[in-house]
C-alpha cells in the first residue's frame, strides 16, 4: 500500500479535478474565441467534427472540434456537438384535435354549417375554425330559426350538398324544437343544445362566476344576466368579456362540444348516394 499511496476509488472521486477543463455545447450564437485569441465569434454551425464562428464583422471561420480548443469568458473549454433536439408533439387545436402545420385552407365544400348568430359563429371559429379550414367547411349565421324550413329549402341540400344547423335551446317542448321537427331530409342534421342563449355554453368557472344566473320570464336573457352579474356594460362588449375568457374546448359545455363536432362528421361524411 505505501507503494501505491492511499485508495484511489475512496472518497467522490466522480466530481471533476480542480483545473479540470469544461465541456460546452457548441449552441448558435455562444460567443467564444479560440485557444489562441486571434478570432472571436458566435456558433453559427457545428458538425460532429468541426465548429463554424462568425465575428461581428461577419466573417467566418471553421476550427476543428479540439480539446481545450476554445476560450469562454477568458477560460478554456472544450466544445462538443449540441445533442439532437426531442422531437415535438404535435401540436393540438383549440378544439383538441392535431394541428395541421403550414395549413392552406381547403377549398370549400357545398356543405354548409348555420348557427343562429354572430356569437354562436363566432365562438365556433374561435374553437374550430382550424379544423373547419382543415376540411373546408364554411360556417353561416342566421337570424333566428323562425324561417328554417325555408332556409333549408332555399339551401337545396342533396348528395354533396349537406347541411348542418346548430340551434339554441333545442329542448323538449320548446318553439326550437317544434321548429326544427318541420325539416326532413337525409342531408340535414338540426342539432342543438339546451341552453338559452349559448352564451351559457361557457363554464361558469372560466369567468370567474359560481354559475349564470337565472333571469325571469319576460326579462330578455342577455340584460338580465348582466344586470344580475353587476357587469355595467352592453350585450356586445359583455359578449367580447366572455369570448376572450374562452381558450380551449375545456372551456365549454360538453352539450355543445358534442353538437358541434357531430355537425361537423355529417357535413364532411364521405359516399353520400342519391336517395
Amino acid at each position: 500500500m505505501r507503494d501505491y499511496g492511499r485508495d484511489v476509488l475512496a472518497g467522490d472521486w466522480r466530481r471533476p479535478r480542480r483545473g479540470q477543463i469544461p465541456v460546452v455545447p457548441a449552441e448558435p450564437d455562444l460567443v467564444v474565441e479560440d485557444a489562441e485569441g486571434r478570432f472571436c465569434g458566435a456558433v453559427v454551425a457545428c458538425d460532429k467534427e468541426s465548429v463554424t464562428l462568425e465575428d461581428r464583422f461577419g466573417n467566418r471561420r471553421v476550427f476543428p472540434l479540439a480539446p481545450a480548443a476554445f476560450l469562454l469568458d477568458g477560460r478554456p473549454v472544450t466544445l462538443v456537438r449540441p445533442a439532437a433536439a426531442a422531437p415535438r408533439a404535435p401540436g393540438r387545436s383549440a378544439s383538441g384535435s392535431v394541428a395541421v402545420a403550414g395549413l392552406r385552407a381547403r377549398v370549400a365544400r357545398e356543405s354548409r354549417i348555420y348557427v343562429e348568430g354572430v356569437h354562436d359563429a363566432a365562438l365556433v371559429e374561435k374553437i374550430w375554425g382550424h379544423d373547419l379550414r382543415v376540411e373546408g367547411v364554411v360556417v353561416e349565421y342566421l337570424e333566428g330559426v323562425d324561417d328554417l324550413p325555408a332556409i333549408v329549402a332555399e339551401f337545396g341540400p342533396g348528395p354533396g350538398r349537406r347541411l348542418g344547423v346548430l340551434v339554441d335551446h333545442l329542448v323538449s317542448g320548446s318553439k326550437e324544437s317544434r321548429i326544427a321537427a318541420q325539416v326532413a331530409s337525409p342531408y340535414v342534421l338540426v342539432a342543438g343544445h339546451p341552453f338559452v342563449d349559448v352564451w351559457q355554453a361557457v363554464k361558469p368557472s372560466v369567468l370567474g362566476i359560481p354559475a349564470w344566473p337565472v333571469v325571469p320570464r319576460g326579462v330578455p336573457w342577455k340584460e338580465g344576466v348582466i344586470e344580475a352579474l353587476g357587469w355595467r356594460t352592453e350585450p356586445g362588449d359583455a359578449w367580447r368579456r366572455i369570448l376572450g375568457a374562452v381558450r380551449t374546448f375545456a372551456d365549454l359545455e360538453p352539450e355543445l362540444l358534442g353538437r358541434v363536432e357531430e355537425l361537423i362528421d355529417f357535413v364532411t361524411a364521405a359516399g353520400d348516394e342519391e336517395a
